[in-house]
C-alpha cells in the first residue's frame, strides 16, 4: 500500500508523527510519503497558493516541507512528487477536534477533500481535547485506534463493491472525517458512524491587544457550547467517548431547497 500523509499543523507537529505511526500500522511494508506545510496552516480551509510561488524543501526520504497550504501539499504530492498515486491519503492528526461547524474552516479536512477530488480515498483525523488538557494532548487515543478506524472504512468499501454496489462518483464515499475523543485509550466506548452536527452556540470573538510599541493587533477565536446534540452526530460521539466517523461529500447543493425553488420560480425564467 502507498500512503500520503499530510496535515495543517505543519511538518514538525506532534500529530503528524502520530499520523505516520498510523500509516505504518496500516502498511508495515508499504511506501509512506509525507508532504506537509512548512508552517502551521490551521483554519486555511481549501485555499490554494495562486498569487505567490510555492517553495518545496526535502526533509528526508519521501518527506517534504511545503511553503503553502494543505491543499497545495496534496496537489504537489500527487501531481508532481510521487511517481505513482497513493492508495489512500491521511491528513492529520489535527491538534483539536474538527466536528460540526469546524468542518468548513479546517485545513486538515481540506487536504482530504483535495484527495477525494482526485479520486483517492482520504481520511481527515483529529484528536479532541478538553481545554484543561491543552498542555498534554491525548495523542495516545488516535495512536491506538487510528489504524482500526481506517481499516473499518476500507473493509466496508471493499464489501460494498463485492456485493455489487455501483461504482461511486469520484468524490463520493471517498472522504471521511474521523475524530478521536479525549479519554484514556482503554476507556473508548466504541466507534460510531455519524453525521455532521451543529453546535447550539458558537460565537466568533475578536480580541484586541497592543504590541510593545502600542500598535493594535487582533486574535480571532470562538466561544463554543453545545447542550444536547442528537445521538447520530459527531458531537454526541466524541462527548460519549466514541470515535466519530463521518462520511463527507464535496457537493454542497441543498437538494431539498433546489427542488422547492425550482417548483416555485424555476419555470418562470425558463427559455421557451
Amino acid at each position: 500500500m502507498r500512503i500520503l500523509v499530510t496535515n495543517d499543523d505543519g511538518i514538525h507537529a506532534e500529530g503528524l508523527k502520530v499520523a505516520e505511526h498510523i500509516a505504518r500500522a496500516l502498511a508495515p511494508d508499504g511506501e509512506i510519503w509525507v508532504v506537509a506545510p512548512q508552517a502551521e496552516q490551521s483554519g486555511s480551509s481549501r485555499s490554494l497558493s495562486l498569487a505567490s510561488p510555492i517553495r518545496l524543501q526535502q526533509a528526508g526520504e519521501r518527506r517534504f516541507a511545503v511553503r503553502g497550504t494543505p491543499a497545495d501539499c496534496v496537489i504537489l504530492a500527487v501531481c508532481h512528487l510521487m511517481p505513482l498515486r497513493p492508495d489512500i491519503i491521511i491528513s492529520g492528526v489535527n491538534r483539536g477536534q474538527n466536528v460540526a461547524d469546524d468542518i468548513t474552516y479546517s485545513g486538515t479536512i481540506a487536504a482530504a477533500m483535495e484527495g477525494a477530488v482526485l479520486g483517492i480515498p482520504s481520511f481527515a483525523l483529529s484528536q479532541c481535547y478538553a481545554p484543561e488538557h491543552a498542555a498534554a494532548i491525548p495523542w495516545q487515543v488516535a495512536r491506538a485506534h487510528g489504524a482500526t478506524a481506517i481499516r473499518m472504512v476500507l473493509r466496508a468499501r471493499e464489501e460494498a463493491r463485492a456485493n455489487g454496489e455501483p461504482r461511486p462518483e469520484p468524490d463520493a464515499c471517498a472522504l471521511f472525517n474521523i475524530n478521536f475523543p479525549d479519554c484514556d485509550p482503554d476507556a473508548l466506548a466504541g466507534f460510531r458512524i455519524t453525521r455532521q452536527g451543529r453546535r447550539d452556540v458558537q460565537q466568533l470573538l475578536v480580541e484586541k491587544r497592543a504590541d510593545p510599541r502600542g500598535h493594535p493587533y487582533y486574535w480571532l477565536g470562538f466561544r463554543r457550547r453545545v447542550n444536547n446534540p442528537p445521538p447520530d452526530t459527531d458531537l454526541f460521539a466524541i462527548f460519549n467517548r466514541q470515535v466519530s466517523i463521518t462520511p463527507l461529500k464535496m457537493n454542497l447543493t441543498d437538494e431539498e431547497a433546489r427542488t422547492r425553488l425550482a417548483a416555485i420560480i424555476g419555470k418562470r425564467h425558463e427559455s421557451p
